[in-house]
């Protein structure tokens, strides 16, 4: 029988069509704002510049997403994010930040992430993966039952890791993680083999764009930083090809076998005391100077769009007040660097007049959203009010009229 209803043609499911799409600006005699304007990379085009940042859930077990997943990634779907980033998925076991992180490690992962991606798809949506591995911070709890048990590291009876845990050398995040091993050549030959094997997977799942994550203290930041990489061969110390060799090899072999869009986190700086550099011209700790640095070497293999976030490696690191838009001066360095490079800007966006704002004086090309969208999943639909003064953005036909 036939539908009076148009439908998305090839989904999985019956999902009515959504003419334009979800998110999309209905211009009405003015300009469309940046934050609304597409955005094409490796020939994958975003219907707006507002993304959904990865959140970790720390909701899975033994590294299988669920339909809470389902729910949390697909509400944004159908509310008119421009692309959604999933949260780390691990690509080895011993890479989960927390027991409860989601993986990509194994084919059993793939059905649920698959049918993740599909709903997305369903309504319209672009989905990238975020693959990543913790290093020396792997093991730790849950941020909500740390507080309840008075620690940040898990047991191994609450299931951690203690004898797996690598890094670039023996050094603790801090006292109470556990002392990781300084990785051989094999080590890191085996994880760079751990992340095609999760891209193959990728492929598979159907995602859209992969974000590797090498931001926060995990494995690729602590061998970029000089205040966690103190190997003295070549995959560490002072000079910067030695800090970059090992995250730009894996880095260049995600590039190798995978064709779309592929973005890259990290943390351009690590908040240090003073300067990045000494006087004497040694590296003290890891900031936008070396980032800098370290995105023109990501523009020459390949890599599309470098998302800016900060800190998370040195565990007495010094904050800057965490007000609206406090990172953003980190992407728009990079981007002033290398504007041939896209950037994304990260931390505490809340305002559409400050994202549109971000966009509009070339800070950055895309922002990433995260606890506004938990406030107000609907923020894409009412930015566009916000800008326009009318509900100028199209939202999902099951909503049409109740939203605004």
């Amino acid at each position: 029988m036939s539908s009076l209803m148009p439908y998305l043609d090839g989904a999985y499911q019956f999902f009515p069509l959504n003419e334009p799409p979800v998110g999309t600006f209905v211009p009405n005699d003015e300009s469309v704002p940046k934050l609304f304007q597409p955005l094409t990379i490796r020939g994958v085009t975003f219907k707006n510049r507002m993304f959904v940042s990865p959140m970790g859930m720390c909701s899975s077990k033994e590294g299988h997403m669920t339909d809470w997943h389902l729910v949390h990634l697909g509400g944004f779907a159908t509310r008119g994010i421009g692309g959604i980033c999933t949260e780390g998925l691990a690509v080895l076991p011993e890479g989960r930040v927390t027991p409860n992180d989601a993986g990509i490690w194994s084919d059993d992962h793939i059905p649920m992430l698959k049918r993740i991606v599909d709903f997305c798809h369903g309504q319209e949506t672009l989905i990238g993966a975020q693959l990543g591995h913790g290093g020396r911070k792997s093991g730790s709890l849950p941020p909500w039952l740390a507080k309840i048990a008075g620690k940040n590291v898990a047991s191994v009876e609450e299931g951690e890791w203690p004898y797996t845990v690598y890094g670039p050398c023996d050094l603790r995040f801090n006292e109470e993680h556990n002392l990781p091993k300084e990785m051989t050549v094999d080590d890191m030959s085996r994880v760079e083999d751990a992340y095609v094997a999760a891209i193959q997977r990728c492929k598979k799942i159907g995602f859209d764009f992969i974000e590797i994550h090498a931001a926060h203290g995990y494995l690729l930041t602590s061998f970029l930083s000089p205040f966690s990489n103190r190997r003295t061969d070549e995959y560490g110390g002072q000079p910067l090809e030695n800090r970059f060799r090992f995250p730009l090899r894996l880095l260049k072999r995600c590039r190798e076998v995978w064709e779309k869009p592929m973005f890259v986190r990290i943390s351009a700086t690590e908040w240090g005391d003073g300067s990045e550099c000494a006087n004497d011209g040694s590296w003290k700790y890891w900031g936008i100077e070396q980032s800098i640095l370290f995105a023109g070497e990501m523009k020459k293999i390949g890599v599309d769009l470098v998302d800016c976030s900060a800190g998370g490696n040195n565990s007495k690191q010094y904050i800057l007040p965490s007000i609206e838009g406090y990172q953003v001066p980190y992407a728009e360095a990079i981007k002033k660097a290398h504007p041939d490079l896209y950037v994304a800007a990260v931390g505490k966006i809340i305002s559409p007049a400050v994202a549109e704002a971000i966009i509009a004086n070339g800070q950055a090309d895309v922002v990433f959203l995260a606890r506004i969208l938990l406030q107000n999943p609907h923020w894409p639909i009412f930015a566009a009010k916000e800008l326009t003064g009318r509900l100028a953005a199209k939202t999902t036909n099951q909503y049409e009229g109740w939203i605004g």
